[in-house]
């Protein structure tokens, strides 16, 4: 990796955060304005003891604030709806299905929200033990990781390695500094230091061909065996070997992202091996392709609260 496009990526997002900083600063002036100018009745009124209890009472294993894809953005269940009702977190999340690593770090969407949602946190009185960031799933899957693969019948059949180390140890690699460059810095200026940042990779997919079908809720799927069939692919043992190789390339590219002099506060949490794959078992721990069903979530969140 160049050190001189890791220190563009870094210096790229401290700049994005100061861009949105300055927004949020003006945002924040209006907001003091509008609360001055407020009459008494305006004010919220605070819950008393009774309906805290109601709402599992006052007491928290602390508050985290997240930014990422659908492993935070999951009907039913996920791992941040895990991290609240197993392990007493209290989670603010701006995370959306379907975001893409380069959204989070180029779009600026992502980080506008979670700078407002680290607002209401701070005001709250409450500074967050961590911040928690998921993606890269959407940049490889689906119509991405076709142009990852080769052609079963091709000379050079299987993942192109050029491709693949240029969108994950590149693209990807880069989008990561950037975006959590972006976020330390967004964090030091609002919480007045720096927050602990966990990062994960994914577990081994099985290519089945299955998709979400929750109907309203848009993420129908496949994402991974239908470019596998349309590059000639039938073996599933030949398919699990390029999935294999895929996310541990992946993983392997978070591990060095956290590995960076700067990034001493960033944690990479592996999921490897956490949901078993075995033909006669994968369907009660995967969903579908990419996601956990609701028993694998709460694996997988584990993990995460082990890191915290």
């Amino acid at each position: 990796m160049s050190k001189t496009a890791a220190k563009k990526a870094m210096s790229q997002g401290r700049k994005q955060a100061r861009t949105t900083l300055e927004t949020r600063a003006a945002a924040l002036r209006e907001r003091a304005a509008a609360l001055s100018a407020a009459t008494p009745e305006a004010v919220v009124p605070t819950a008393s003891v009774s309906l805290q209890a109601l709402s599992g009472g006052s007491g928290s294993a602390g508050v985290l604030v997240a930014e990422g894809d659908s492993w935070f953005d999951y009907p039913g269940t996920d791992v941040l709806s895990v991290l609240e009702d197993s392990f007493g977190y209290d989670v603010e999340s701006v995370a959306h299905k379907g975001d893409r690593v380069e959204d989070m770090a180029y779009g600026g969407g992502q980080l506008d929200k979670f700078t407002r949602t680290l607002e209401k946190v701070i005001r709250r009185g409450t500074i967050p033990k961590a911040i928690l960031l998921s993606g890269g799933g959407n940049d490889i899957a689906g119509d991405e990781f076709r142009v990852l693969l080769n052609h079963a019948e091709s000379p050079v059949s299987g993942l192109d390695k050029r491709v693949l180390d240029g969108v994950i140890n590149y693209r990807l690699f880069y989008s990561y500094l950037t975006i959590i460059a972006a976020i330390t810095a967004v964090c030091k200026a609002k919480a007045g230091r720096t927050l602990p940042i966990l990062v994960h990779g994914y577990d081994y997919p099985i290519a089945d061909g299955r998709g979400y079908w929750g109907g309203w809720w848009k993420l129908p799927g496949p994402w991974l065996e239908p470019g596998f069939r349309e590059k000639g692919f039938v073996d599933p043992a030949r398919m699990d070997k390029i999935l294999t190789t895929m996310i541990d390339t992946f993983n392997k590219m978070l591990v060095r992202v956290a590995a960076e002099p700067a990034f001493a506060h960033v944690t990479f949490v592996d999921l490897r091996g956490t949901l078993p794959k075995t033909p006669s078992q994968y369907k009660k721990w995967w969903d579908n392709e990419l996601h956990p069903t609701k028993k694998g979530f709460k694996r997988v969140a584990a993990l995460f609260a082990a890191a915290l």
